[in-house]
């Protein structure tokens, strides 16, 4: 892969607490190092920034947090070449329906914000689209996008997404490339999945 291979791309990355630290940590480095510039998404709710905690691996190891500075609610997914649903619990806490606490209702399963982009970036196949691991539930409350899409994901998520549609692909690589879709088993399988959606942001350039 040559150097600077995404030079002037830009990236969104959806994340939560309960992020996977290595996990943002190997996007800001590897996507700036291909000349891709890298915004970190959460809810801020109202404030300027908001600090994320990872206690994946906690009790009796360190918790890591990061800041994050922008909201979903703020930017259009049509401005990004490729964007992407970090994993473990940060799309379940994404789907939160505002405001934060509520009873909320079916008719309303599809409005956070954090949904509605990643939603709207399914619909532009020249983005780039990528779900790893639990991932996927960011999409369950419109399956709509999801039906008929080959898809590998984490064994929690598999009743889900197959009920939303989609076909499940239990490929060996742990990887599977539906065309402007990109989605991987597990963080275990980090690698090889940046470099699938690496290769088709390429395709597009």
């Amino acid at each position: 892969m040559s150097y600077k291979a995404l030079q002037g791309k830009k990236v969104a990355v959806l994340t939560e607490t309960e992020f996977i630290t290595h996990e943002l940590d190997y996007y800001e480095i590897g996507f700036k190092v291909l000349g891709a510039t890298v915004d970190f998404m959460t809810y801020l709710w109202g404030a300027e920034s908001r600090t994320i905690v990872s206690d994946v691996d906690a009790p009796g190891k360190q918790v890591y947090s990061r800041e994050v500075y922008k909201d979903p609610i703020d930017y259009d997914p049509n401005d990004y070449d490729i964007v992407l649903m970090s994993a473990n619990y940060c799309s379940v806490r994404l789907r939160e329906i505002p405001p934060m606490g509520s009873l909320g209702s079916i008719e309303e399963l599809e409005t956070p914000p954090a949904v509605q982009f990643f939603k709207k970036a399914m619909e532009n196949k020249r983005i780039v689209k990528g779900a790893l691991c639990h991932g996927l539930w960011i999409l369950t409350p419109c399956p709509e996008v999801l039906q008929r899409r080959r898809v590998i994901c984490h064994t929690v998520v598999l009743a889900d997404i197959h009920n939303a549609g989609a076909i499940y692909v239990p490929d060996p690589s742990h990887v599977v490339v539906d065309d402007d879709l990109v989605t991987a088993r597990s963080a275990a399988d980090l690698e090889p999945y940046f470099d699938a959606i690496v290769q088709e942001a390429i395709k597009r350039s």
